[in-house]
């Protein structure tokens, strides 16, 4: 299965880099006026989800544009085949293809790929988190005055923050530094590959953390939701660290 998603996501991410500036309409999502899709997401997904289904057509489907499949199953492909659709559209050249993989309501296996650096992120469960063939672990820091952080914010912030800029004003004062690059998935793979230290985000989707979790877990770091749970992709809150930060992070999390 993972070769398979690896093929699908390298596929998805040649169309993309190759659509750079070539869209043709954009669409607001029903009831959240800063979420974008163009027909390039589109073209995406259906690129993946062909691949996937000509190898396993029973396998179930979840996908953030075409939604889920109906067919019992023990297996779930959970799909977002633009992750960084803001930054896409604006030409930024920060987004990518996210593959997560369900055996029976655990994830197994995932993808990452940022088709502009040529990055495949790739992780199975009990196997490792790995970049392009070569293997990943977590930072070793172990203060949040020494930590790099990386977040995002929900596209309905002004009608439902969820402590979203309060989160960010205090890990603002509490950590070396923040960043924002757009994509959740990047974020939880830079996290795994120690180039950040923690991550955390108020309201995600299944996509946008499904292979992501997979890696930070695989990398030797911690995730959970944002009360110290163990994490349910399904539920909206998120935090990831290498580990060493993640009580002082949800800490900081408990000012708000």
């Amino acid at each position: 299965m993972l070769t398979v998603a690896i093929e699908a996501a390298r596929e998805a991410g040649r169309f993309l880099k190759l659509s750079v500036g070539k869209v043709r309409s954009i669409e607001v999502k029903q009831g959240e006026e800063r979420n974008l899709v163009s027909e390039i997401d589109r073209g995406a997904e259906a690129r993946i989800i062909a691949i996937i289904k000509r190898h396993f057509p029973t396998h179930a489907i979840l996908a953030e544009e075409s939604g889920g499949s109906t067919a019992p199953a023990d297996v779930r492909w959970i799909i977002d085949p633009l992750d960084g659709t803001t930054n896409f559209l604006h030409g930024v050249p920060i987004f990518c293809v996210s593959i997560g993989i369900e055996r029976k309501g655990e994830l197994v296996a995932g993808v990452v790929y940022d088709p502009n650096l040529d990055e495949m992120f790739t992780a199975e469960k009990g196997g490792g988190a790995y970049l392009n063939g070569k293997r990943l672990k977590v930072s070793s820091s172990a203060s949040l005055a020494d930590s790099l952080l990386v977040t995002g914010f929900p596209y309905d912030i002004t009608a439902n923050p969820n402590n979203a800029v309060e989160h960010f004003v205090h890990f603002l004062m509490a950590a070396r530094g923040l960043r924002r690059l757009g994509s959740a998935a990047m974020d939880l793979s830079y996290v795994a590959a120690g180039r950040f230290d923690g991550f955390w985000e108020v309201s995600l989707n299944p996509w946008d953390m499904a292979a992501g979790a997979l890696f930070v877990q695989e990398a030797g770091g911690r995730m959970s939701d944002m009360r110290g749970q163990p994490l349910n992709i399904y539920q909206k809150t998120v935090l990831a660290s290498n580990g060493l930060i993640h009580d002082a992070m949800l800490a900081v999390v408990n000012k708000a």
